[in-house]
């Protein structure tokens, strides 16, 4: 640690609007090294507030405060004396500390990378360990045939499905290479960013990748029609709200890792509450978006003969990362274990998606979820079981209402993703039921046709 100082080893004078009209020393150094000029508000956040507060009840403050340049930690000790009439304040610092930030190792800044590259793509694909295509997602216009032709095509690299800068003449290429590789995408105009994001343990990769893929601008936005139609949620404003509120979650994830600069962890704590209420705000669209889908009159499902047990396992590998941050075990069905049904292979991995995510976000740490094939009938069914508190009998007949949360607090989502699993489930000729009981857990089974042998 070093103490640069004696008594008023710089000053400083700001007027009535918190700028700085005048600085020197180490004063002057840090506020323009956190953005800051002579003529503009003063640009260290925490100085700013003691100014104000100075200003605003005009009496004399002695406070510390601190502040991170680079890869230095400061804090100071400043007087600050209000001039009078609110008419500025005059600044004098008696010490000034430093302390030196430990470099961030290259694994942590990777896994940040990965972060801000998780909330600015707008597609993305879930691969095997050879980097075959399992599904792909996405809200882009501009990627609806892509989209498409990936999804028909799936099992092959992905690398098939994309133009890359330099012809690759050996198959396949080490995932290494390919992460941060621009491409080109047939239908659409904007340049595109492949991001691997690695699965499994010791071996990286080893069990497959998250391919993000984020575009170089944001798509325009061609709704202003002028034909007096109000504009759909699904089809036009939901692509044109997700990216900027995209941005704003990378944004704040590049200030809560500190993937821009060293920070307090105050601010850190801030931006983390910025991304959490964006993702909220994202989720919130998305099933706003799902719901004008499936309450309209032609809402109809692509009925195809697929296997349940592949989609359990596919929706268990999706979020077995979120599982595992938990401290919860997802128990998919064996492999090899099938249960062919008649239904839609998207539509049944949303519901999925949409009853295992429920379950970790209610279930305790330690504790298990078991994902179950059956048929009874002519119906398929796969059962999706937590060890979380259970529902009453009375909560078992509002969990599928619109908007119904259950009094979960903030972490309840919209209330919108069994309403809308349960229409798509009877849309498929099927159904969603719940089974529970209070400190018993939960058990929610969709069913669909079964598959003629």
């Amino acid at each position: 640690m070093t103490n640069v100082g004696a008594r008023y080893i710089a000053r400083g004078k700001t007027d009535a609007a918190d700028r700085l009209l005048e600085a020197d020393g180490p004063l002057a150094v840090l506020n323009r090294d956190c953005g800051g000029e002579v003529g503009s508000t003063l640009a260290i956040p925490e100085l700013l507030a003691l100014v104000g507060k100075a200003r605003e009840y005009g009496f004399r403050l002695s406070r510390q405060f601190r502040a991170v340049d680079g890869r230095q930690r400061i804090s100071a000790w400043v007087d600050i004396a209000p001039m009078g009439d609110a008419e500025g304040c005059e600044i004098a610092v008696a010490s000034w500390h430093i302390d030196e930030i430990a470099p961030e190792s290259e694994a942590e800044a990777s896994l940040r990378r990965t972060e801000i590259h998780r909330h600015l793509a707008e597609c993305t694909m879930r691969l095997d360990p050879s980097q075959r295509v399992y599904s792909i997602e996405t809200d882009a216009p501009d990627l609806v045939e892509f989209a498409k032709v990936v999804g028909e095509g799936a099992g092959r690299p992905w690398t098939e499905f994309v133009i890359l800068p330099t012809q690759v003449h050996e198959q396949p290429v080490h995932w290494r290479l390919l992460d941060g590789t621009t491409c080109r995408i047939a239908g659409s105009d904007r340049d595109w960013t492949a991001c691997l994001e690695p699965l499994g343990q010791p071996e990286p990769g080893s069990a497959g990748f998250v391919l993000h893929l984020s575009a170089s601008l944001p798509l325009a936005s061609d709704n202003d029609s002028g034909n007096g139609t109000t504009p759909s949620l699904g089809r036009d404003l939901t692509p044109v709200l997700r990216q900027p509120i995209n941005r704003i979650i990378a944004n704040a994830e590049t200030i809560r890792t500190r993937l821009a600069g060293p920070l307090r962890e105050e601010y850190s704590d801030y931006a983390a509450d910025i991304a959490s209420a964006g993702q909220h705000l994202l989720a919130l669209i998305d099933d706003l978006s799902d719901l004008e889908v499936v309450e309209a009159e032609d809402f109809a499902t692509a009925p195809d003969r697929i296997d349940l047990g592949d989609v359990a396992r596919r929706a268990c590998g999706i979020l077995g990362v979120r599982a595992k941050e938990r401290g919860i075990m997802l128990d998919p069905p064996a492999e090899g274990e099938s249960q062919l049904a008649t239904a839609e292979f998207r539509r049944v991995l949303q519901v999925l998606l949409n009853l295992i995510g429920n379950a970790i976000r209610y279930s305790p740490k330690e504790s298990r979820i078991w994902v179950r094939l059956d048929s009874i009938g002519n119906r398929a069914m796969i059962t999706v079981a937590d060890q979380g508190h259970g529902l009453d009998e009375q909560q078992q007949e509002k969990v599928f209402e619109k908007f119904e949360r259950l009094g979960r607090g903030e972490d309840g989502g919209s209330g919108l993703g069994l309403y809308i699993s349960r229409r798509i489930a009877r849309a498929m000729g099927g159904d969603l039921t719940v089974e529970s009981a209070p400190g018993q857990g939960a058990r929610f089974t969709l069913s669909v046709p079964l598959a003629d042998s």
